[in-house]
């Protein structure tokens, strides 16, 4: 699926929210690319961004295009090999922030359900039972109507569109989803209402924790978020 009209804001150009000698925490934009695409078009990037003020600056993890919040960038090899090992044995936490479509009947719950690429129709997933990765995602209702719910996303796994994918199968897509909404849940908002509200793990050299919180732009209910 080809990325139509790809054009970022360019205010903030990016926002650091923690910076020392070993790493960067910063708040993505909803609709920036984390890493350059292909296509010459696509090649602005938060990475692209940050590496002019930063030139030794190396993504660690990505967020979807369409997702905002907190992503961390190492500023030297040493970190970004021990942060990149903290995420690969998942001795990090991360917590999203979300609006979907419809009213959750559960107030929590879990979604263990194995993902893979819908290759026909990629970069979509889908859940495969035979091939698909394990993908487990933890959720917890804060407010419902009969519309909508605004739910707290903690993603054990770290599998490609999880959390859309997941919610999806609970029939409750997340608002403004290009990708998986229907066209109820598409058109509830402009922008896709997932974001990276919290993240923890420890920090590369002090091996202290480290916790990042940064609110989401949109709240229950808010209009054109």
């Amino acid at each position: 699926m080809a990325i139509l009209n790809y054009a970022p804001s360019l205010y903030p150009y990016f926002d650091i929210l923690y910076q020392d000698e070993d790493l960067l925490v910063l708040n993505k934009s909803s609709g920036l690319l984390t890493v350059p695409g292909k296509a010459l078009e696509h090649k602005d990037s938060l990475q692209l961004r940050v590496q002019r003020a930063f030139p030794t600056a190396t993504i660690v993890h990505r967020l979807d295009m369409a997702t905002s919040g907190l992503i961390v960038l190492a500023l030297n090899m040493d970190s970004h090999r021990k942060i990149s090992k903290s995420f690969e044995l998942r001795q990090t936490a991360k917590t999203y922030i979300a609006r979907v479509h419809g009213k959750l009947k559960d107030p929590q719950g879990s979604i263990d359900l194995p993902l893979i690429c819908d290759w026909p129709n990629r970069p979509k997933q889908m859940v495969d039972f035979e091939r698909g990765k394990k993908a487990l995602t933890h959720w917890k209702c804060l407010a419902s109507d009969e519309h909508e719910s605004l739910v707290e996303l903690t993603p054990v796994t770290g599998r490609s569109h999880q959390l859309r994918v997941h919610m999806l199968s609970l029939g409750h897509p997340i608002l403004g989803d290009r990708l998986y909404a229907h066209h109820d849940a598409l058109v509830a908002a402009n922008r896709l209402q997932l974001h990276a509200q919290l993240l923890k793990f420890n920090h590369p050299q002090t091996n202290q924790p480290k916790t990042f919180t940064c609110p989401a732009p949109f709240s229950f209910k808010s209009e054109g978020s």
